[in-house]
C-alpha cells in the first residue's frame, strides 16, 4: 500500500510517498527560511499563503519521482497538529479532498508522533517499547512509546522548549534566523569550560525540563563581555553543553525508572551532532542503544507523516468526512480543541 503524506505545521511544506513494503519512495521538501529571514521569525499569515502556492507542484513532484499515479495510492496522511492553525488547514483541506476525489481512506496524523515514529524510516529501526526524547522548537518530552498510539508523556517542558530556547540564545549572540542551527554551529568552535551554565531541574528529582532561565543566564553572561568572535564561540559552547548535559540527565533517569534502555531521539534539536554523541554514549553505558532518523528527517517532512499514515491505517484508523485542524494537540489523546 502506497501512503501520500503531506505536511505543512508550520514554515516547511513536505510531501512523501511511502509504501509499506517498499519503504521511502519519494521525497520533497520546501523550505520558507528565506520568506520569513526578513522578519526574524516565523510569520504565519504568509506561511499559510506559501504552502497553498507550494503543494499541489510538490505533490505531483512526488509523483513523478516516485513513478507513481493517484489510482495506486491507498491512504492520505496530513498533519492535523499541533502547529500554526492556518497552515495546518492547507495541508488538512488538500489532503481531505484529495482523499476524497481518490475515494480513499484519510487519517489526520499527529505532528509529534510522526517525530517519534521517524526512526522507522531507517534500515536499522528501533523495536517496541522505547523511550523517546522529542526535542523541537516547540516541545521538548520524553515518551514511553509501547506502540503505535500507545504513548506515555514521563516528562515535559514546564517553560520554553530547548529549540526555543536554542533560538532565543542565538538572537542573544548576534546570529540569524533560523537561530537554532547556527548557534550549534558556532558552539563547535567553543572552547569547553571557558562558561560554566547550569544543568537546571537536575538538583530535583523528576523528569521535567526547563530551559527558560538558560536563557537569562545567557543574557546575563553576554553583558559587560567582550563581543569578539571567539567569547560568542565560548558562551555558546557552554549553553549547548547545559542543553546537552540536562537531556541526558534526564534520559539516564527515564532509563532507570522504566528498565528501557532503546532511546530514540527525534524532532529539529536531535540533528546536534553533540546531543548525539552525548545520548549515545549514555544509552551504550546501559546496554542499549541510541535510534535517530537522517538529519534531514529530524526537522518537519512529509516521509514521518507518510510513514506514521501507512502504519495508522493499517491499524484501522480513518477519518470522517469533515477535517479539523488543531493548534494544540496532547499526545496522549485523541484530539484536543
Amino acid at each position: 500500500m502506497q501512503v501520500l503524506g503531506i505536511e505543512t505545521s508550520c514554515d516547511e511544506t513536505g510531501v512523501a510517498l511511502y509504501d509499506d513494503g517498499r519503504g521511502l519512495l519519494a521525497n520533497a521538501l520546501y523550505s520558507q527560511i528565506a520568506i520569513h529571514r526578513p522578519y526574524g521569525g516565523v510569520v504565519p499569515e504568509l506561511a499559510s499563503r506559501d504552502h497553498v502556492q507550494r503543494l499541489l507542484p510538490l505533490i505531483r513532484e512526488v509523483f513523478a519521482g516516485a513513478r507513481s499515479k493517484p489510482s495506486m495510492i491507498g491512504a492520505v496522511a496530513y498533519t492535523a497538529g499541533p502547529g500554526l492553525m492556518g497552515a495546518l488547514l492547507v495541508g488538512a483541506a488538500v489532503g481531505r479532498s484529495l482523499a476524497y476525489a481518490w475515494g480513499i481512506p484519510a487519517v489526520a496524523i499527529h505532528h509529534m508522533e510522526a517525530h517519534l515514529l521517524a526512526p522507522m524510516l531507517e534500515p536499522d529501526a528501533p523495536s517496541f517499547p522505547f523511550l523517546a526524547l522529542l526535542v523541537s522548537g516547540g516541545h521538548t518530552q520524553l515518551v514511553r512509546v509501547d506502540g503505535v498510539g500507545r504513548y506515555r508523556i514521563l516528562g515535559e517542558t514546564l517553560d520554553d522548549a530547548a529549540g526555543e530556547a536554542f533560538d532565543k540564545t542565538a538572537k542573544l549572540l548576534g546570529l540569524g534566523y533560523p537561530g537554532g542551527p547556527a548557534l550549534s554551529a558556532l558552539a563547535e568552535r567553543g572552547r569547553p569550560g571557558r562558561f560554566e551554565f547550569p544543568r537546571p531541574m537536575t538538583d530535583r528529582p523528576g523528569l521535567d525540563f526547563s530551559f527558560s532561565g538558560l536563557k537569562t543566564y545567557a543574557l546575563n553572561t553576554v553583558r559587560g563581555l567582550p563581543g569578539d568572535e571567539q567569547t560568542r564561540a565560548d558562551i555558546a559552547r557552554a549553553f549547548v553543553d547545559a542543553v546537552v548535559g540536562t537531556l541526558v540527565i534526564k534520559c539516564e533517569r527515564a532509563m532507570r525508572a522504566t528498565g528501557l534502555n532503546r532511546i530514540v531521539a527525534a524532532g529539529g534539536v536531535s540533528a546536534n551532532a553533540q546531543l548525539r554523541r552525548a545520548l549515545a554514549a549514555a544509552a551504550e553505558r546501559s546496554g542499549g542503544k541510541l535510534y535517530t532518523p537522517r538529519p534531514e528527517f529530524c526537522t518537519d517532512n512529509g516521509a514521518m507523516i507518510a510513514l506514521a499514515g501507512c502504519l495508522r491505517v493499517k491499524a484501522g484508523a480513518t477519518e470522517p468526512l469533515a477535517f479539523a485542524a488543531h493548534a494544540r494537540w496532547d499526545l496522549t489523546h485523541e484530539r484536543e480543541e
